[in-house]
């Protein structure tokens, strides 16, 4: 038997328009948060609930 060893997919980068629309918040806040926390999603979702509250 063979082992395959693969390695994680490369997350996929956040859209701002998507983070926008999702948390209702303009897309000039999404693109700050995207630009801060980068491909880290669960930050930068956690970051669009902060400014959307």
């Amino acid at each position: 038997m063979t082992e395959q060893n693969q390695a994680p997919a490369p997350a996929k980068p956040i859209d701002p328009k998507v983070l926008a629309k999702k948390f209702r918040i303009d897309i000039e806040e999404a693109q700050a948060i995207v630009n801060q926390y980068g491909d880290d999603k669960k930050a930068a979702e956690k970051a669009a609930r902060r400014v959307a509250a």
